[in-house]
């Protein structure tokens, strides 16, 4: 049996946001990442601004994250 599971876009943005600020994405940024995120547009159809802050923003977690985990495994 298959069952869907369906996250509605507002669920999506609390998700992508939460996981931004706990990886050390200022406030504000987060959101407005967050919330570009969950909508899942294409990258053509966002703004240059848009772009550069999914980008900042994800390049932060990612970095921040990576440095978390070194340091909770003791490597």
């Amino acid at each position: 049996m298959q069952q869907n599971f369906w996250i509605s876009v507002e669920e999506k943005e609390k998700i992508f946001h939460t996981e931004l600020v706990k990886y050390g994405v200022e406030y504000e940024q987060a959101r407005k990442a967050a919330q570009i995120l969950a909508y899942s547009q294409p990258d053509e159809l966002l703004s240059q601004q848009d772009r550069q802050t999914v980008t900042q923003a994800c390049n932060k977690w990612s970095t921040e994250r990576k440095r978390y985990k070194r340091i909770t495994s003791g490597v």
